[in-house]
């Protein structure tokens, strides 16, 4: 992973993106938004009571030029924020409930984000991941076409050898439970659009199962077909395909046997969709536990924006690593 993650870093410093952190009061938070605003990797905009982030800049040695401060009790600003929001078409909070909430630095964060003063909003540390996706969803929105907010996950395999080398890119393993056939469909273009903004991937998604192709019956395969079926109907431009086994989708011999039609994924997926997070916790386990793998995420993905939340016992190079990846899928979103 140290090999894909330094390629990351170099990619953010080309196209740098404005971060806000609604909880950079956190001792870890506001180092990791200190050290790759420093380093040149973001633009940190730290979120919340100027004067006490100020202070606590000063207490923990931090040179506040490297900061962009924004005071959630700034009413002149607060109030363009909340004009410039309820402008855009399709906006269901108003005014009045929209200045409420923004007392709460995620809410503040989010609003910037959705009238494009930044770029990304991170958390999660004081947040839980419920906080962040109820945020985003009322706030940033979600894209069009896209039934629910999902993850992906990149796992760097030791020994694997697939279509991206060691690599490989998972989802959902973390957030939707058991997702219908729209929402499954919905992860898996989410994920395509996820990889190709952060890797520059020309994505090819199967939609795992215990069935290739016919070979077993039941409503979970079902489930699987007709989520492939929307998937291709909503987005005829991504290789997305199912159901295929797991070996079926990763493995080109297998492939070979199980698939005898033409096929732009099978044996060659770089992503792959599990049918339930079921299936998708105790997968990811196992390719930790036996696979000796890395595994970098999860990313939350289907809002408008990227919104991250990270985990709350994430150590500071664990969060730098976040907030690198955030932004550059910021900026590949915006291409």
């Amino acid at each position: 992973m140290a090999n894909i993650l330094d390629r990351l870093y170099e990619k953010a410093k080309l196209d740098v993106q404005r971060v806000a952190f609604p909880e950079a009061d956190n001792e870890k938070m506001m180092q990791a938004a200190y050290e790759c605003g420093r380093d040149g990797y973001i633009v940190p905009i730290l979120v919340g009571d100027a004067e006490q982030l100020r202070a606590l800049c000063a207490q923990r040695g931090y040179d506040e030029s490297v900061f962009t401060f924004v005071d959630v009790n700034d009413e002149e600003y607060k109030n363009k924020l909340i004009a410039a929001y309820v402008a855009q078409p399709g906006r269901i909070l108003k005014e009045k409930a929209l200045g409420r909430r923004m007392a709460n630095p995620l809410y503040f964060a989010t609003v910037m984000q959705a009238v494009d003063e930044a770029d990304v909003t991170f958390a999660g540390i004081n947040n839980t991941t419920g906080d962040v996706i109820l945020a985003g969803q009322m706030v940033v929105g979600l894209q069009p076409g896209i039934a629910t907010i999902s993850s992906i996950g990149l796992c760097d395999i030791p020994g694997y050898e697939g279509s991206e080398g060691s690599l490989l890119a998972i989802g959902d393993s973390a957030v939707c439970t058991n997702p219908n056939a729209e929402q499954l469909a919905s992860i898996a273009i989410s994920a395509c659009d996820t990889v190709r903004s952060l890797l520059d991937w020309e994505p090819r998604c199967a939609m795992v199962c215990y069935s290739t192709r016919g070979s077993g019956q039941g409503e979970l395969i079902d489930k699987v077909i007709e989520a492939a079926k929307i998937a291709n109907e909503q987005r005829p431009d991504l290789a997305i395909e199912g159901e295929l086994q797991l070996d079926a989708a990763i493995v080109p011999a297998v492939a070979a046997k199980k698939v005898k039609e033409d096929s732009r994924v099978a044996g060659k997926a770089n992503v792959v969709i599990w049918p339930d997070l079921n299936v998708g916790n105790v997968a990811v386990k196992l390719i930790q536990q036996f696979g000796h793998a890395d595994a970098y995420g999860p990313m939350l993905q289907g809002f408008q924006k990227v919104v991250c939340d990270c985990s709350r016992g994430a150590p500071v190079s664990e969060i730098k690593g976040n907030v690198i990846i955030s932004a550059v899928r910021a900026a590949g979103m915006k291409k």
